[in-house]
């Protein structure tokens, strides 16, 4: 798969720019603040139908416009794909197919598989287990379509529990039954699909990390679930009075951990800021791997400022993997010219360079 072109108009700070790619390296130059993610961002945003960084779309236009456009022209095989996204302010974004447009955003949601690699992953070690399920979910909803459904029905099912569960008058348990029972179902075959994509992700990022890291550290990813050993209606059930109080549901998959280990420790307690970024960017390369095999093409990659706290040789085997032909079209920032240049050398392909400077850009 190919990103050939995108037009950009008033997206965050970038207020317009029209760029042609190269079909394997396109390089991003600036200082920070120039818009570099942005520009990374707008690509995201054509195969996710949303922002990474900013989930409200309209915070996304620029200032003291009314309107933003991204649209870009990709190459699937032999057949071009155009995508369109425009929102006003005030009104629904449209996204659109070869100029029509979906009833459903979830229906384009792994078409243009993409990767990123940024700074902001450093939420999967640091924060708490909504964000390593919410990269699970991303991984499988870009191969799973059923998956992606399922999950939006049990999100559904938990907030109307939660709901009925904050009422300050007496529940009716047979509305907690009928919620129950969606996330009962729901939730037993999302777990039983993050089984399998863990058990098949786990030696794929291991392999990564011990390659990058030249064998010299032990890691471990371990997927936990509430799942495993009970009945989890009968738990919700057991746990009713309990959640009441609480108001909130304490049962269910959205209570599944990914237990991320480094020699034995947890990594967010003893991991350095090297080891955290090679086992991050290990599980971003064995996600790009993954969607590869499902998709039967290679994924876009997009590599935002990764080579900063990486030592040389951390450095040099990412970019070996990288110009392998493993990978396809990649897109890569740095605000260090030298920096860069010194990795393009290493890649020993041909790179288009981009120059960002408030939100200008040009090659």
């Amino acid at each position: 798969m190919r990103l050939k072109s995108i037009s950009i108009l008033n997206y965050k700070n970038i207020g317009e720019a029209e760029l042609v790619f190269s079909p394997k390296i396109n390089c991003f130059i600036g200082n920070n603040g120039m818009g570099k993610t942005n520009l990374l961002d707008a690509i995201y945003f054509l195969s996710f139908c949303k922002s990474h960084s900013n989930s409200i779309d309209s915070q996304n236009i620029l200032h003291n416009t009314d309107f933003f456009l991204i649209q870009g022209k990709y190459e699937l095989g032999e057949t071009i794909e155009e995508i369109y996204c425009g929102m006003k302010f005030r009104q629904k974004k449209q996204f659109k197919r070869n100029k029509k447009e979906y009833e459903r955003l979830s229906d384009h949601i792994g078409l243009l598989p993409l990767v990123l690699v940024s700074p902001d992953d450093s939420a999967l070690i640091s924060e708490g287990s909504d964000e390593r399920r919410k990269f699970v979910d991303g991984v499988i909803s870009q191969f799973n379509k059923s998956y992606l459904n399922q999950l939006l029905q049990y999100n559904n099912a938990l907030k109307q529990r939660n709901a009925l569960l904050k009422l300050e008058t007496t529940i009716d348990d047979s509305l907690l039954d009928i919620w129950e029972e969606q996330m009962a179902l729901y939730g037993s075959y999302i777990y039983e699909q993050r089984k399998l994509f863990i058990d098949e992700f786990i030696p794929i990022f291991q392999n990564f990390y011990s390659y990058i890291s030249n064998g010299n550290e032990q890691i471990s990813l371990t997927y936990h679930s509430q799942h495993d050993e009970h009945d989890i209606k009968a738990r919700m059930i057991a746990t009713r009075d309990r959640d009441k109080i609480l108001g909130y549901s304490t049962q269910g998959i959205h209570k599944d951990e990914l237990e991320m280990m480094l020699d034995g420790y947890p990594i967010k307690r003893v991991g350095s800021q090297g080891q955290n970024k090679t086992y991050l960017i290990s599980l971003k390369l064995a996600q790009f791997n993954f969607l590869k095999r499902t998709h039967q093409l290679s994924p876009l990659l997009l590599l935002d400022d990764i080579f900063d706290k990486l030592d040389s040789i951390r450095v040099k085997r990412i970019v070996e993997l990288v110009s392998s032909e493993t990978f396809g079209q990649i897109f890569i920032t740095d605000t260090n010219r030298e920096h860069l240049d010194l990795i393009l050398q290493q890649l020993g392909q041909e790179a288009a360079i981009f120059k960002v400077n408030n939100g200008e850009i040009s090659q």
